[in-house]
């Protein structure tokens, strides 16, 4: 089978209003991704080892809030979030609320793979991660200036009494392996200015992750409707059960459901028999994609 690789880097606030440098920034950044994911499909390494490489790679470029692009928090620091899953076992694992990984889907596969659980969170996952050897970065690595200015621009108006603005954004990956194999990773900072331990969709199976032997998701958008919605896990079940065309699922539950409950975002699916779809209901969704003939495709605005 024709290895297949699909990645995003989120579909928040993205504006048509970027300078030419940082969406060249950007789309150098997701080629090189997809890159690094795609060589271990052709290398024959499996569906899982594709979809961490892929992250890794989005986790590293600032560009992303993923990693070291990662958003502040409301009170100036950083908190992470990752998931990965193995459609062919449903072997999952996650991680949530951590702080100085460097990359927290290393982590999340390393929860999946050496821990009997699925999900660890803050001090408990640092703890096993150091257990592990997962590399660590100091507070400066992840520091960069377009993440404080939002973080100022989204406590300005809320010490105004405003309902400040939310800047959010993930990245992912899903793969199709030689062997027919399915997996899907997701990572993220979260939300701008989150306090008191928020916790998105990206690090919960079924909601902003999710991957089983027929679909791969992963998603990206506001994710307390992700959540609601049980979103990754809704699109596979439509694939799966109800035998519902990939484009058609995430349709469905990305253009429709969420939509209708007052959410947004976009999400990106991939299915056993190659087929795949990448609906979003923003401005943009930064994504990319090599197919079954090796030819790589990145996009950002609905023109292309």
């Amino acid at each position: 089978m024709a290895p297949i690789l699909l990645i995003h880097g989120g579909a928040g606030v993205i504006g048509r209003d970027i300078s030419p440098e940082v969406e060249q920034a950007i789309r150098l950044a997701l080629r090189g991704a997809l890159a690094c994911g795609h060589a271990r499909l052709q290398a024959g390494d499996s569906a899982l080892e594709a979809v961490c490489a892929a992250v890794m790679a989005l986790e590293d470029a600032p560009q992303f809030n993923a990693g070291r692009g990662a958003v502040f928090t409301h009170d100036g620091s950083i908190e992470l979030d990752a998931a990965v899953m193995d459609g062919a076992t449903l072997r999952a694992g996650a991680i949530a609320g951590v702080r100085g990984v460097r990359n927290p889907v290393l982590l999340a596969r390393a929860v999946m793979e050496h821990s009997p659980h699925v999900m660890l969170i803050g001090e408990g996952a640092q703890a096993f991660a150091r257990e592990r050897n997962i590399p660590f970065a100091p507070p400066e690595y992840f520091h960069t200036e377009e993440r404080w200015r939002q973080l100022q621009d989204a406590l300005a108006p809320a010490a105004e009494g405003e309902p400040a603005q939310d800047y959010f954004g993930t990245v992912g990956a899903v793969a199709l392996g030689i062997r027919g194999d399915l997996a899907a990773a997701t990572s993220t900072g979260g939300m701008t200015a989150k306090r008191w331990g928020r916790v998105g969709d990206s690090p919960l199976i079924g909601a902003g992750t999710y991957a089983n032997a027929h679909c791969a998701v992963s998603c990206t958008g506001h994710g307390e409707f992700y959540i609601r919605t049980c979103a990754a896990h809704a699109v596979c079940t439509r694939v799966s059960e109800l035998r519902q065309p990939v484009a058609q699922a995430a349709e469905q539950v990305i253009d429709r459901t969420i939509p209708a409950l007052g959410g947004s975002g976009g999400a990106i699916a991939l299915c056993a028999d190659g087929t795949f779809a990448m609906p979003f209901n923003t401005e943009g969704m930064y994504r990319g994609w090599i197919d079954a003939g090796g030819d790589c495709h990145v996009r950002i605005w609905r023109d292309g």
